[in-house]
């Protein structure tokens, strides 16, 4: 997902008391019916309203006219709020008002061009001020307007406007009113669980038009803790889907919102999430997704190196093998996360032995893996595949010596060595990718078709599998330093049968040591530099 591109739903309640699933828009339509006599085409009559109010919208003046009659409606409201405080039949109708002007505003979604004029109005304080008006339907109502303002649909080619107007909302303190309205709205009510859906849509709205609002709204506000007690939950419903779809955004490419999410002990909590499934599947295709985003949240949040720990200590590396053994459709999704919390984590790589994880792997490693997996294709299977090359060469990069390196090394002794025959059949299949990615920008470039810097030819590489060539070069050289001699006569006779040697080896090797980034930090950077030169001399 979490990483996916924008998807809007109409919010969907579940398990209503009458059993239905209906849209917002049907709800408040269902509420507010109009008595017409049956002759009428409603369709059109609504069809011509609707168009007369967005051509007027489309113009200045018609904006104008528009803010001035709701700001007197937002006045006449406010007033008789005051002066009949303990009578609220005197100001209800101000209040009917007051709504019917908002709804009049989603024309203004038709413009988007006008929003700088909306923000020179100074109407935007107004509009969220209602956000904590009392009546949270007018609350509501401010939600669904906001929600229309900044749909992608609507502002996705009108770059400028929406940033005047996201900056607006940022600037008039919109993220921390919206998240707390969201704690006053109660799911079991239709409209307000609508409202809540809208929220969490408008944020990941502004976070499309501006990056920072990810970090701003987890910084000023408790969204994440909010959103973590929304996973929590253990019914399933469309504002848990969209919670996950939220906190998965949120974390992506945010090492600070990781970080905060492990200080608010959210590791444990998307575990406790995902456990939930460790011995049945989703029940739909929408749980389904669901799950899918609360593993991208395990695999953004466990980066830093604090949450990695915590994700030991809350026993992540035990579930994720439950949830592998059990062949649930979560597999490739379990194997994924362990890739990402074993990455560099040494006391990773020692529970994963110690809980017996080797033998899992391995039968994956052997191309053993699960016909229920969730889309089994020649593609997901080689996913899975990457996967275990990654996690095969995390644990010889964390084991630097002892009982567990020397039970990971006689994996590759047993059955007269059938893992270094597989090791090496993979080794081949990549290395000929590599070769035909190569030959091909070669011969682009010759044809003066496209000429590609070496960092765009590189990166190509990759995308054909280099990485994944160069952790099992990784591999083949940690068993080669072994010193183990049934090994060493192994792949000698393998590189020998295809007429390679061990400098083929060293040069796949070498290209992924020069290319080590200091992502990490400069030190951390020299530290892997200088792992893979002591195996590069042995070699």
């Amino acid at each position: 997902m979490a990483l996916q591109g924008k998807r809007k739903r109409d919010y969907e309640t579940n398990g209503t008391q009458n059993g239905d699933v209906r849209s917002y828009a049907e709800t408040r339509d269902a509420r507010n019916p109009v008595v017409q006599p049956p002759e009428v085409d409603f369709a059109l009559l609504e069809a011509l309203e609707g168009s007369a109010e967005a051509v007027e919208a489309l113009d200045l003046r018609g904006l104008k006219k528009m803010v001035l009659s709701f700001e007197r409606k937002l006045r006449d409201n406010l007033e008789a709020r005051m002066k009949y405080m303990e009578q609220p039949e005197k100001f209800v109708e101000s209040e009917v008002d007051l709504d019917e002007e908002l709804k009049k505003m989603h024309a203004l979604a038709a413009a988007p061009e006008l929003y700088p004029e909306l923000v020179r109005l100074n109407a935007v304080p107004s509009i969220l001020g209602l956000l904590s008006h009392e009546n949270t339907d007018i609350a509501i109502e401010v939600v669904n307007l906001l929600n229309d303002l900044t749909d992608e649909d609507v502002i996705g080619e009108s770059d400028e406007p929406a940033i005047i107007l996201v900056d607006a909302l940022i600037e008039n303190n919109a993220l921390e009113l919206l998240v707390q309205n969201l704690s006053r709205l109660d799911e079991g009510d239709t409209d307000e669980a609508s409202g809540v859906f809208n929220t969490l849509s408008i944020i990941e709205n502004m976070v499309e038009v501006k990056t920072l609002v990810a970090e701003l709204v987890c910084e000023r506000t408790k969204l994440l803790r909010w959103l973590l007690n929304r996973i929590k939950v253990r019914e399933f419903d469309s504002n848990k889907l969209y919670s996950s779809e939220i906190l998965a955004i949120l974390l992506q490419n945010s090492n600070v919102n990781q970080r905060r999410l492990g200080q608010l002990n959210g590791v444990d909590t998307i575990l406790q999430a995902v456990a939930l499934y460790k011995s049945k599947d989703p029940k739909s295709s929408e749980e389904e997704e669901m799950l899918e985003n609360l593993f991208d949240c395990l695999c953004s949040v466990v980066m830093p190196m604090e949450n990695k720990e915590r994700f030991v200590k809350a026993e992540g590396v035990e579930l994720m093998i439950i949830i592998m053994k059990q062949k649930r459709l979560a597999y490739g999704s379990a194997m994924k996360a362990l890739d990402f919390a074993m990455t560099r984590c040494t006391a990773a790589c020692e529970r994963f032995v110690d809980v017996l994880g080797l033998k899992t792997l391995f039968a994956a490693f052997m191309g053993k893996v699960p016909v229920r997996t969730k889309h089994k294709t020649d593609r997901s299977i080689e996913e899975i595949e990457e996967r275990v090359i990654s996690l095969a060469a995390s644990l010889f990069g964390g084991l630097a010596r002892g009982s567990r390196r020397e039970r990971l090394l006689s994996k590759f002794s047993e059955s007269e060595y059938e893992k270094v025959d597989r090791l090496m059949e993979l080794y081949l299949r990549y290395s000929n990718r590599v070769k035909a990615e190569t030959k091909r920008l070669d011969e682009q470039e010759l044809e003066d078709v496209e000429v590609l810097d070496e960092d765009e030819k590189y990166l190509a590489k990759l995308e054909a599998g280099l990485f994944t060539l160069q952790l099992l070069a990784l591999i083949l050289a940690h068993l080669w330093c072994s010193e183990h001699p049934g090994m060493q006569d192994r792949i000698q006779l393998l590189l020998k049968q295809q007429r390679l040697t061990r400098d083929d080896v060293k040069a796949i090797l070498k290209e992924y040591n020069d290319n080590i980034g200091d992502v990490d930090g400069p030190e951390e950077r020299d530290k892997r530099r200088s792992k893979i030169q002591k195996l590069l001399d042995f070699m």
